[in-house]
């Protein structure tokens, strides 16, 4: 699971995807060799934190903001210049095993090698072959902005010898194969702890709060140990392989992954096998259950005058419903959501101003934060998590909205720029049946008319694309065309880009039940 503080502080270490062609240096390598290499740096998610933006896989600058300053990624292709080029395989597993660079430095811990040194030689040789095999792309990696006296690398040595122990996974003897199969990977490649752990300071240590939950970035990850009430406990076994391949599960329980979780779904556990994921799942349930915070110590809201219930009812009712059971298979539930329900408020606070895209069948969730104070939003995250039954932790600090509010830039939310079409299909169904003329200067009370007449041909257009990817290939492609029209000039742009969407969604749902309805402006629908 991944961290977006997760690697390396040096000139050079680890990433990949599944995706890349084995071309390059790897002509005449052994194959087999690679192609597990392939699949051990999709474990990882590798490629998130080595590709920079707009820029080419791999190639590095992806700038990880760290507590200790931003450390910007290096290139991890074998660039004979600004790569890998020059590394031996020595010297990727000394800093593979042993968070220490090629000429000898120690690594930030940013980088995960607290928990790769699991890692055994033969993966790591696996993965060395792999990424070798990777074209080369010359990338000069830029300066870290890491101040006095973190920039002291032999400093390091405190925290090494505190908090990190070399050496590879063991397995238990008194576990199942497949048990052992998912520590391995929880605890090596995957880094799981490397988010969900409480403590990030401390690693992979006994003293990090394992598994228990814990910012990272702005964002929760939450309690991902047997815990009944915070936890997985409750769940079923088919509940978290669903939500670790799909971002959902079966029963609305966790609702939809959002943030760097969304992303570790997309580009690392949806490309593991079924074997491995039930592995991790049996691994996880071995785990000591964590309360990460009592329940009688939570202020609780299960009263209609609470303090949140009218923005509730004003801004998110419509579609999570006023029992907070959201619509199954459409508006994911609050009630009972653990994600919901985790220690830290912070998910929930990025998902209201920021949305979410349309995911997993579910319609897209509007940024109706964007206009809401900031008042507001603590107040009804708290009413959200202490109502219908759930109990979590109230908004100690309101200055954590405000913070939130400057850093989510979505294009949802308006304050980021338009995003791209996904989907292939999607994008050239758009262009050849011109849908992009046919949504400029389109009116809120015409987007009904007009979506019920391009919908099924672009649909037929576009293949085999699903109902999630036309739904913003759609959205994105009215952002290009409308975010600058006059006809939105006294509408809030989040509220215009937020109806367009549900209206797709709707349309693409039922289109005969909503011909003859608009959606409210006023409402905002979607997903808190």
């Amino acid at each position: 699971m991944r961290s977006l503080l997760a690697l390396a502080a040096t000139s050079g270490l680890l990433a990949g995807t599944v995706l890349a062609p084995a071309t390059g240096l790897a002509q005449g390598a052994d194959q087999d060799l690679i192609k597990r290499g392939e699949y051990l740096v999709t474990a990882g998610d590798c490629v998130a934190c080595h590709t920079g933006p707009e820029g080419k896989k791999f190639a590095g600058n992806y700038a990880l903001n760290t507590p200790i300053g931003t450390i910007m990624t290096p290139n991890l292709t074998p660039d004979r210049e600004t790569g890998l080029g020059n590394w031996t395989e020595e010297e990727f597993y000394r800093a593979f095993h042993d968070g220490i660079g090629k000429d000898g430095s120690y690594l930030y811990p940013a980088f995960p090698f607290a928990w790769y040194t699991k890692v055994t030689r033969d993966d790591a040789k696996a993965i060395y072959a792999y990424l070798r095999s990777l074209e080369p792309v010359n990338n000069p990696r830029k300066d870290s902005q890491i101040p006095f006296p973190f920039n002291v690398r032999t400093a390091l040595i405190t925290w090494r010898t505190a908090f990190f122990t070399a050496g590879e996974f063991k397995p238990d003897p008194n576990a199942s194969a497949e048990v052992n199969r998912g520590g391995y990977l929880v605890e090596g490649l995957g880094h799981c702890g490397m988010c969900h752990n409480e403590n990030k300071i401390v690693g992979n240590s006994g003293l990090a709060g394992k598994l228990g939950g814990g910012v990272i970035d702005g964002w929760y990850a939450p309690n991902i140990t047997p815990d009944d009430h915070q936890g997985i406990g409750s769940w079923t076994d088919e509940q978290v392989v669903s939500y670790l391949k799909t971002g959902s599960a079966p029963g609305n329980k966790p609702g939809v992954a959002a943030g760097p979780m969304r992303q570790t779904i997309e580009e690392s556990l949806s490309r593991l096998t079924d074997a491995d994921l039930k592995a991790m799942v049996a691994y996880l349930r071995t785990q000591k259950a964590k309360e990460t915070y009592r329940v009688k110590d939570v202020q609780a809201f299960n009263q209609p005058n609470a303090p949140g219930a009218a923005v509730y009812l004003s801004y998110c009712s419509s579609c999570h419903k006023p029992d907070g059971r959201g619509v199954e298979g459409a508006i994911p539930a609050l009630a009972g959501n653990t994600s919901v329900q985790s220690a830290g408020p912070q998910t929930v606070i990025n998902v209201v101003l920021g949305g979410l895209a349309a995911r997993n069948g579910y319609a897209s969730m509007p940024a109706v934060g964007q206009g809401m104070t900031d008042q507001q939003i603590a107040d009804v995250t708290d009413y959200i998590r202490n109502s219908w039954g759930n109990n979590a932790p109230v908004i100690s600090d309101k200055g954590q909205v405000s913070e939130a509010r400057g850093k989510i830039q979505t294009m949802l939310a308006g304050n980021a720029p338009c995003s791209t079409v996904g989907n292939s299909d999607v994008a050239k169904a758009i262009e050849a049946t011109g849908t992009a003329d046919a949504l400029k200067n389109l009116k809120q009370d015409a987007f009904i008319p007009r979506l019920s007449a391009l919908l099924p041909k672009l649909k037929s257009e576009a293949g085999g694309a699903s109902d999630d990817e036309i739904v913003n290939g759609l959205t994105a492609t009215f952002c290009k065309v409308a975010r600058e029209t006059n006809f939105y000039a006294d509408a809030p742009w989040h509220a215009v880009i937020g109806s367009f969407g549900n209206v797709v969604y709707s349309q693409l749902k039922s289109p005969e039940k909503h011909a003859g309805t608009q959606v409210p402006t006023g409402s905002t629908p979607g997903r808190n």
